[in-house]
């Protein structure tokens, strides 16, 4: 789970990517965050490994917890089920799956993620590869799931849902979560300034970040509401239940522009339930 830094105007200090606006493809969206992801992945464990834990099962910066939210089933359901995590990152979903006697498979696009994830441990699969294009036969898993994982690093996002749904047994569920898409018209900050909007909701423009040659090291693309669940209905699955956390008062943590400021007042992640027919 990673929101990008506030765009300054003026160009990157030395050294420092350019943040901007612009189209990014399949292609370039995937190389860029590979990138990214391999070299910050030491950095983000340090950062949020003790929020996250080495087993939780955590739906966003908010605290939710599948323990609580059961979004994917009772736990006392998901014994024996075959379930994939995507953008597992350190597979902490995955541990805690196979805590509740689940039989999980991890899988990220970064190589360095993973690296982290055998550092901590699990007798479970571990898989480095692109969502788009899962390595699995169809009807491979009871469930699937992404904690802020994929989608929202994907310039189609139809890609991952249709390879998702192709390796769901029928009945399956698909539970994923991302940066709630009204957070895209509001400055990444999660003080007094991030409450005024000061972009349009409906600018679909990725944001990127570049090198000095203008090459891609981290893309991050939005969707609407409304984009989110065409995107679901198209790709064949029911939308059964659209999660939007609201911020415990236990939670005191900041992460990035999500802080209990913010999350008293506008949502920051949602979270999408869905099944195949």
């Amino acid at each position: 789970m990673q929101e990008p830094e506030a765009y300054e105007p003026g160009g990157p200090e030395a050294g420092e990517p350019e943040a901007t606006r612009r189209d990014a493809g399949v292609a370039e969206s995937a190389r860029a965050n590979r990138g990214w992801w391999d070299r910050n992945a030491d950095e983000y464990q340090v950062e949020h490994g003790t929020f996250l834990g080495d087993d939780r099962f955590v739906w966003g910066p908010e605290g939710l917890d599948e323990v609580e939210a059961e979004l994917l089933g009772p736990p006392e359901e998901l014994k024996g089920k075959d379930v994939l995590e995507i953008g597992a990152g350190a597979a902490q979903c995955a541990r805690w799956l196979a805590a509740q006697g689940a039989r999980p498979v991890a899988l990220d696009l970064s190589h360095r993620q993973l690296q982290h994830a055998l550092r901590i441990g699990g007798s479970f699969p571990l898989i480095c590869a692109d969502a788009g294009a899962l390595p699995f036969a169809d009807g491979s898993f009871d469930l699937a799931c992404s904690a802020y994982g994929a989608l929202p690093f994907v310039a189609d996002p139809r890609l991952v849902l249709r390879e998702v749904r192709r390796v769901l047994r029928p009945g399956g569920r698909f539970v994923f979560s991302v940066t709630h898409p009204i957070r895209w018209a509001f400055p990444d900050e999660p003080g007094p300034e991030g409450l005024s909007v000061s972009s349009s909701y409906f600018d679909r423009t990725p944001y990127v970040e570049q090198d000095e040659e203008g090459r891609a090291v981290y893309v991050e693309h939005h969707r609407t509401v409304g984009d989110r669940v065409r995107d679901v209905v198209a790709s064949g699955f029911r939308l059964v239940d659209l999660v939007e956390p609201e911020w415990p008062a236990w939670n005191t943590s900041e992460w990035g522009g999500w802080s209990p400021l913010r999350g008293h007042l506008i949502p920051g992640t949602a979270i999408f339930v869905c099944e195949r027919d």
